[in-house]
């Protein structure tokens, strides 16, 4: 529990942004689960199309701070891999 007030202060605060934290990243763990059951399914056109989504999602958590910038990098990376290889299988 926080003593001072303004470890009270910091402490709301950090509540109100763990709310937008977590919308951010489920927004990005959305986008992602998407294009890997598109792509589970066969359907690598529509992974496609998903793909400047999620992008946006993950970009978004970067710039935020939710998660780290190479983080970001990875996972763009592996869903372009991942959607490249759907696409040279069929």
């Amino acid at each position: 529990m926080p003593i001072t007030k303004g470890a009270e202060k910091a402490h709301r605060g950090s509540e109100r942004k763990k709310v937008f934290n977590i919308r951010r990243k489920s927004a990005m763990k959305d986008a992602e689960k998407a294009i890997n059951k598109a792509v589970s399914a066969g359907q690598a056109e529509e992974a496609k199309g998903l793909l400047s989504t999620a992008y946006k999602a993950i970009d978004k958590a970067a710039k935020r701070g939710v998660i780290k910038s190479n983080t970001a990098d990875r996972k763009k990376s592996r869903l372009s891999a991942r959607i490249k290889n759907a696409v040279t299988k069929k």
